[in-house]
């Protein structure tokens, strides 16, 4: 059981936000989230800091990228709001083929993980399903990512994405162990459209056996995409995580 807050990846609500940046973080607080997971937070640092007080929300974490970014910007941001892992979100698929783009991607990260410590923060990095779908020598790209990781750097698995990549998100995650700080709570038909992922609890993915394989990680609800009333679909993954809380 995680003793951390569920929190929500905002992605889910891009929209909402882009039409009453307040007010969707005011909604997101009264479905009973405490703790949010901001994109885009280097562009919207002032907004961003008055929308959480006024929810009364905080940062679990946020996604900005890192490798090949100016990270001192990133980081002074992520310092002022509050925001103790910054992620990076993806890298792209092009990366992941070769020993060598791997081990590059590692090193610049963790190159990033250095800077960091000096601003108190912590450096992660979140997957989509093609470091699963490719692999060096049998093993996962992601796993041999991994192991070329600064033990300073943590991973959140994206739990949907990984089992898309052909890797049950259990098994990984057992793999992984106390590496992966976060995961990315979703479910849906286990494809790669986005508007196929539904509320949590109401698609296809184990959900209670992932959340079983990372006791000690945040619980991160999201949905890349929705065709309904997203806050819908929120609600009724808060019903059903809630009722199995012991798993949270």
């Amino acid at each position: 059981m995680s003793s951390h807050p569920l929190s929500v990846q905002l992605w889910t609500v891009r929209e909402a936000l882009a039409a009453d940046f307040a007010g969707a973080l005011k909604r997101v607080a009264d479905l009973g989230f405490t703790t949010v997971e901001p994109f885009g937070f280097v562009e919207r640092e002032s907004e961003l800091a008055d929308g959480l007080a006024a929810a009364g929300l905080a940062p679990s974490s946020a996604h900005a990228q890192l490798i090949g970014n100016d990270v001192d910007a990133v980081f002074a941001a992520a310092k002022a709001l509050g925001i103790p892992t910054v992620i990076d979100p993806s890298r792209d698929a092009s990366y992941w083929t070769t020993l060598e783009d791997i081990a590059a991607s590692a090193t610049a990260l963790n190159q990033a993980a250095e800077v960091a410590q000096g601003y108190g923060l912590t450096v992660g990095y979140h997957n989509h399903w093609w470091e699963l779908e490719n692999s060096i020598d049998g093993t996962p790209a992601l796993e041999v990512f991994a192991s070329l990781l600064d033990p300073s750097v943590v991973l959140e698995v994206d739990t949907y994405w990984a089992t898309v990549g052909g890797v049950p998100a259990a098994d990984l995650l057992r793999c992984l162990g106390e590496r992966v700080h976060f995961i990315h709570v979703k479910d849906g038909d286990i494809s790669r459209d986005d508007a196929n992922q539904v509320a949590v609890g109401s698609g296809r993915m184990p959900v209670l056996e992932i959340l079983a394989a990372a006791p000690q990680a945040v619980r991160v609800v999201e949905l890349d995409d929705f065709t309904g009333d997203v806050f819908e679909a929120l609600r009724d993954s808060v019903a059903y995580l809630t009722e199995h809380g012991e798993h949270l």
